[in-house]
């Protein structure tokens, strides 16, 4: 039998396997095996169809979504122009799993209302894979809905028709005026009161693809880096700056970068792919809208990416939109390094009270690398690359089950959980289930309250780093076997 030569790493391998050996004890289900033999795949996130839900400014669109969810997550209010942000939903329908795209934010003025919608559905039907058109029964079909018609059917996607607003008999008979539309048999529904969306909804996973395309994933890639960040915060001139030469357009307008653009990179003697995620530039009339869909792609970035550089603006205080950026990052699992653009513009004697208001904004961040930067003058740029490679180590970290679970032993006899309703949940045993991001699995005998769960991210942070990593913890809670 082989000997570790560490001492430490063979004390470890003692307490892993007593600490196993206890878990017979528990039931246990196949996937806990799984995990406990290391079986467990890394996270990946399987392709799903998008169904986009395009219409008129006030026909029911985002209470359609929030009917389709089964929970108030699209904002509704009853003027055009209500949705901003969060615009991709996992959706459920018989067994189907399928993202759910809410579309809206249009500005209700005629000058500008047939260039919104042409500009908004177009670019909602490029990223669907079906659509489904919602109009009010009540008006019928007006000339903006023509305009939508005439776009679907170049587009070729398929379309599920959804006469919205139907109450009643009367309702079902106005309904089939919008057979004129030419998209075939017209859905009559209430998303205010649920009424007919079910065989709305049956018609609309008939039309989405059963299979999506697996993109494979080659290790030897260059790394992918989206920089994302509110309208002119810097991201195309840091992305000039960072290639050595001006590939993205740069305007002191806020939003005039489109579309996200991949560009190759060589810095610092290394490949890389970078993804600039401004905003979408505004013209004349055109709709706040635009800015909807630039919050999409930013998303899409996001997802296809694997560190982000999220740029703030030194020279003016956090913003809410800032820390809506921020939250999508979070919530996405990448690894993230936080850039301070125009740091030059922030005079000495203000320096030290803006690191001050920093660390009070971002308290809940103080792990992620910052560093602060002139994307106009490349003053300090060059220390973007060690943060990012810090970054990605953190999230490609695997810590193993032996040092783990030696880590966690010590954290308990040290900082026990609190005993509540006379009784103290024991930590049984823990795995790292996987990375990118780091996900650890602790086998417990009672619930870990939220605080401690936190407590145990923080040292696990002091332990072993993870700087510029998310840490994900799932606990499950497992009784022992009955004895017979």
């Amino acid at each position: 039998m082989p000997v570790a030569s560490d001492p430490e790493e063979s004390l470890d391998e003692v307490r892993e396997a007593a600490l196993r050996a206890g878990l017979d004890d528990y039931e246990l289900s196949p996937e806990d095996l799984a995990a406990l033999e290391g079986d467990v795949e890394p996270v990946t996130e399987r392709a799903l169809p998008i169904l986009a839900v395009i219409g008129r400014p006030n026909v029911g669109k985002s209470t359609l979504v929030n009917r389709i969810l089964g929970k108030r997550l699209a904002v509704v209010e009853d003027k055009p122009g209500v949705t901003r942000d969060r615009v991709l939903y996992p959706a459920e329908w018989s067994g189907t799993d399928f993202m759910l795209m809410d579309t809206g934010g249009w500005e209700a003025k005629v000058t500008g209302l047939d260039l919104s919608v042409a500009q908004q559905a177009e670019v909602a039907v490029e990223m669907a894979d079906a659509v489904m058109f919602v109009v009010d029964s009540k008006v019928g079909p007006t000339a903006s809905d023509e305009k939508v018609v005439r776009l679907l059917r170049r587009s070729g996607k398929p379309v599920v028709l959804a006469a919205n607003k139907v109450d009643g008999p009367q309702g079902e008979l106005e309904a089939a005026s919008l057979w004129s539309l030419g998209l075939g048999e017209p859905y009559p529904v209430s998303a205010l009161h649920g009424r007919g969306t079910g065989d709305l909804l049956d018609a609309a996973i008939a039309v989405l693809p059963t299979e999506m395309p697996q993109v494979e994933v080659d290790p030897d890639a260059p790394r992918r880096i989206a920089l994302v960040g509110r309208p002119n915060v810097g991201k195309s001139s840091l992305l000039n700056q960072l290639a050595g030469e001006n590939r993205v357009v740069v305007n002191e307008e806020a939003g005039t970068t489109r579309d996200p653009v991949d560009e190759r990179v060589e810095i610092a003697g290394r490949s890389w792919t970078l993804v600039d995620t401004a905003g979408i530039r505004r013209r004349v009339h055109m709709s706040k809208g635009a800015d909807f869909y630039a919050s999409l792609r930013t998303a899409t970035a996001i997802e296809r990416a694997e560190v982000v550089l999220v740029l703030l603006d030194a020279s003016v205080p956090l913003t809410d939109q800032d820390s809506r950026v921020i939250s999508q990052v979070l919530d996405s699992g990448r690894a993230i390094v936080l850039v301070f653009n125009k740091w030059d513009l922030v005079g000495e004697d203000e320096r030290f009270l803006l690191e001050r208001s920093i660390e009070q904004d971002l308290v809940q961040l103080t792990w992620a690398p910052r560093v602060n930067l002139s994307a106009l003058t490349s003053w300090h740029t060059n220390r973007l690359v060690p943060a990012i490679d810090l970054a990605l180590g953190s999230w490609d970290q695997r810590i193993s089950t032996g040092k783990l679970n030696s880590f966690l032993g010590e954290l308990v006899a040290e900082h026990p959980h609190p005993v509540r309703s006379g009784k103290q949940p024991k930590i049984l045993f823990a795995t790292q289930a996987s990375n990118r991001p780091p996900r650890f699995v602790i086998f417990a005998s009672g619930f870990l309250e939220p605080t401690y769960r936190r407590f145990i991210e923080r040292r696990l942070r002091e332990k072993f780093g993870f700087e510029g990593s998310p840490i994900q913890i799932s606990v499950r809670v497992r009784e022992k076997r009955k004895r017979r």
